[in-house]
């Protein structure tokens, strides 16, 4: 039997921000692809489901609190969301999940995002664990060079745990594997960070800017911007621990001290005026431990944020036909 690349949600919200449906990925028509990414690769068999997996669809069913319409004056980013223009975006289903196959689901996470670089538009995913951005950095090979913009608690440099290379600790240990990723900046560490010596050694032997919490609490988000190169190609991967546990509680592995919601808020409008945002990512959402679903509306305000944006940038706009 063919497993499709992605499927509808089973219950609730189908979609997020109101946007269709749309799962058959070769008619893909959009400026802006809405993915789910529910399964990364995980360290025990008791991980193969586990509470991240229910992200995807709890962001999606927090939509009218993220947006209670989409001609509203929206004052995060100046305007409707769209800008009252005809911005066309969908929303593409999960990554579907083979009971028989369980790691069948990186391959079709991967195809999913080149079918949606293809297609010319943005892929904004939500999932699942930090294992799930590793396709997605496989599939912008035809996007590079690629500034790796992070927020994170942890630096994610593993090489294997239990074995497993593509899990949840090791993706950016993986993106600097990678011939069309460059420069890697990782945007809120603190705590110990996950990084064991070798993986410290690792990061910087690569080069990669660690940028500490308490150095954009102390410096402002601006000058962590006034470091990352203009003009680049961006990919954002944001952890949900990286945001203070106040801001984003739902996570497994809260640590005081995290970025506010501003300072992401503004990381990704500068951004998308430095250069050109590629994609992005939020991760690490954990529902059940939400309060009153404020991790997914934030994760759900962040998205809302690199589009409005994104959309006042001029990212979409069509050239007009000869």
């Amino acid at each position: 039997m063919t497993v499709p690349l992605t499927v509808a949600p089973r219950v609730g919200y189908q979609t997020f921000l109101y946007s269709d449906l749309h799962t058959d990925l070769d008619t893909l028509d959009a400026d802006i692809a809405f993915i789910g990414m529910p399964y990364g690769n995980p360290y025990e068999p008791h991980a193969v489901i586990n509470d991240q997996t229910l992200a995807p669809d709890a962001v999606r069913a927090v939509t009218d609190r993220v947006s209670r319409h989409l001609e509203r004056h929206d004052f995060d980013v100046g305007g409707p969301i769209y800008d009252n223009r005809p911005i066309k975006a969908v929303d593409v289903g999960n990554v579907t999940f083979d009971i028989a196959d369980h790691l069948g689901h990186l391959q079709r996470a991967e195809e999913v995002v080149r079918k949606v670089l293809a297609a010319g538009a943005m892929p904004i995913t939500i999932g699942g664990d930090h294992g799930i951005p590793i396709p997605i950095f496989k599939a912008l090979d035809g996007e590079g060079p690629i500034t790796l913009i992070q927020v994170d608690a942890h630096i994610d440099w593993r090489n294997d745990v239990n074995g497993v290379t593509e899990g949840l600790s090791s993706p950016i240990r993986r993106a600097s594997e990678m011939e069309h990723i460059g420069e890697i900046f990782q945007i809120g560490i603190r705590a110990q960070g996950s990084g064991r010596p070798e993986e410290y050694e690792a990061a910087m032997a690569y080069g990669a800017r660690i940028i500490p919490a308490f150095e954009v609490h102390d410096g402002g988000i601006d000058a962590v911007l006034a470091q990352i190169p203009d003009g680049g190609r961006y990919y954002i991967t944001i952890d949900a621990d990286g945001l203070d546990p106040t801001v984003m509680p739902a996570v497994e592995g809260p640590a005081p001290g995290g970025l506010t919601f501003h300072q992401v808020r503004r990381l990704i409008h500068g951004l998308v005026g430095k250069g050109r945002v590629v994609g992005m990512d939020i991760v690490e959402i954990t529902p059940s431990a939400d309060v009153n679903g404020i991790t997914a509306i934030t994760a759900g305000r962040l998205v809302v944020n690199l589009i409005g944006a994104a959309v006042r940038a001029g990212y979409f706009e069509k050239s007009p036909s000869v």
